[in-house]
């Protein structure tokens, strides 16, 4: 079966996290992909560990369901090909700056007159009507100035980087659903737009969905910062022999919590029995959940959990995911067979469609894989094509070479 998006063509221009993984999410939804690289290629592709130079591990998990083309937009040949692209395609969605595109004369103004329906996707770290609009940003720059490391610290840590490219991945899939948007509403009136995804707004609203807290309100009710998520020891408990995460929420969930730790006394407390005082001693509810658990197994913790019908889950180390019984029972690890990298495990496509299901179709391509292939469908000919490597105007990976 076909999945949702096929038809769709986009031409991606992206680097790196924030736009390969939103592609990735698009692709598996049946889009057609086409990734558009310089000569040097996406800079995951250098990242180690790697069998083959370009074919980094980064790379790999952010780049299935794509074809790769290798154009250098520098030189007009090239952007004649990228022309050519765009009148058949659905959407172009770049990382590079706007200023930067349209320098090469490659902006929205300029696609859009070759594609009036186009929907071109501009990634950019900072809205373009304001004063950081030229700032460069990478993901650790937004998790510092959206807040997101400072809600790291708690409320009297340090500010602290979250162990991951948390900004790119959110922004990535804010990217796929804005496209989706755009898609949709061209299909009521035929018409394209520019659509901008700045990095900055995307996160300081993602951050104050529940940090907006006491600054909800005008006059404001107190600063901002969710008491709950702000807690000092809202963290993995450590058991006797590990970590659980345990997450009594509701009053049942807490009085249960007690009963279980024999502690009778807390069953009633106002602290568990009233909402309101509950949402402002979690802090100490939590550090007592902390020192009541320390001298359980985990496995006893566990099942105990799992008998008050506690919401709870161990803490499990990343090296011990392929291990978990439900992720193999959903086949989420996929070994597979890729032509110059041998074996490689990818992730599934999370989500579960009945009638048009979002698949690998593609695996990860070597840089300029895919180059004769895609120009020979816009009407090139062999001998033009090698004239265009003559150039230099293509290139290609040496892996295989």
């Amino acid at each position: 079966m076909a999945g949702a998006l096929k038809g769709i063509k986009i031409l991606d221009l992206t680097s790196v996290g924030f736009g390969p993984y939103a592609c990735q999410i698009l692709g598996d939804y049946g889009a057609e992909i086409i990734k558009i690289e310089s000569p040097d290629g996406d800079i995951t592709r250098g990242i180690g560990p790697f069998r083959n130079n370009g074919m980094g591990h980064f790379f790999l998990n952010a780049n299935r369901n794509k074809r790769s083309l290798v154009l250098d937009l520098k030189k007009g040949a090239a952007k004649r090909i990228f022309f050519n692209l765009v009148k058949s395609a659905d959407v172009v969605m770049t990382s590079i700056r706007p200023a930067a595109m349209d320098r090469l004369g490659l902006g929205f103004d300029d696609c859009i007159k070759i594609n009036e329906k186009l929907i071109y996707v501009a990634l950019v770290g900072f809205g373009q009507s304001g004063p950081y609009a030229k700032r460069p940003a990478y993901d650790d720059i937004i998790q510092g100035v959206s807040g997101m490391a400072s809600m790291q610290g708690g409320r009297d840590g340090d500010p602290t980087f979250v162990n991951a490219s948390i900004c790119d991945k959110i922004c990535s899939q804010i990217a796929a659903h804005a496209t989706l948007a755009a898609l949709y509403s061209r299909t009521n009136d035929g018409i394209g737009q520019l659509v901008e995804v700045p990095m900055f707004e995307s996160m300081v609203g993602f951050n104050l969905v529940e940090h907006q807290s006491g600054m909800t309100f005008d006059p404001p009710m107190g600063g901002r910062g969710y008491e709950r998520s702000m807690a000092k020891h809202r963290k993995p408990y450590a058991t006797s022999d590990g970590f659980v995460c345990a997450l009594p929420y509701t009053t049942k969930h807490w009085q249960t919590f007690f009963s279980i730790m024999k502690r009778d006394d807390l069953v009633n407390d106002p602290r568990v029995v009233n909402a309101k005082i509950r949402s402002e001693k979690i802090a100490e509810l939590y550090e007592l959940v902390s020192e009541l658990v320390k001298d359980w197994t985990t496995n006893e913790l566990l099942e105990a959990l799992h008998i008050g019908d506690i919401p709870h889950g161990e803490a499990t180390e990343l090296n011990n995911l392929e291990n978990d019984p439900h992720l193999n029972e959903v086949d989420f690890f996929r070994l597979i067979d890729h032509p110059s990298e041998g074996k490689i495990k990818l992730t599934s496509p999370p989500i579960n469609f009945s009638e048009t299901p979002a698949t690998i179709d593609r695996l990860p391509p070597l840089l300029g894989e895919h180059n004769e292939e895609i120009l020979k469908e816009i009407g090139y000919t062999d001998e033009q094509i090698s004239q265009l490597y003559e150039d230099q105007i293509i290139g290609c990976s040496d892996i295989g070479q």
